[in-house]
């Protein structure tokens, strides 16, 4: 099965936040209908549910591409991910107003300060979630696939 390989990778990659995000949907539509929490849904979720199951199977595909040249494991390759995703969807969020909901901080010419006491624990959760995620469910469907 060596066709459109970068296809299959692709759809691999793109698995896990194709089905997670539709759950996370409806967690904030439950919180705002039942619970009358003023989450504002079409601002908190445009950045997710449009890019970062695009920029999975994106990473999968360089994964796939860079593999044979750095051999790095595709955990260690998922766990880079969080790296680009965060200072992403933190520029998208503070100019979309999401964080002076969502976070404690100050916020001066439209930049929010977030105490370190809560970045670091939630940072270091993200990269060995991603690790996990990439490496066990991500690489299964990759070897499934006849990718890995």
């Amino acid at each position: 099965m060596n066709t459109h390989p970068y296809l299959r990778a692709y759809l691999a990659g793109i698995l896990i936040p194709t089905l997670v995000l539709p759950l996370l949907l409806a967690l904030f539509i439950v919180l705002r209908i039942c619970l009358h929490t003023p989450v504002p849904i079409e601002q908190a979720l445009v950045f997710p549910m449009a890019l970062v199951p695009v920029l999975w199977g994106l990473w999968n595909m360089l994964w796939l591409v860079t593999h044979m040249r750095t051999h790095l494991p595709i955990g260690l390759h998922g766990a880079i991910l969080p790296l680009l995703l965060a200072p992403c969807g933190t520029i998208f969020a503070t100019n979309m107003g999401v964080l002076k909901l969502l976070m404690w901080g100050l916020s001066w010419f439209n930049v929010v300060i977030i105490p370190w006491a809560l970045i670091v624990p939630f940072f270091l959760a993200a990269l060995i979630g991603y690790y996990l995620v990439w490496k066990y469910i991500v690489g299964f469907v990759n070897r499934v696939l006849g990718i890995a």
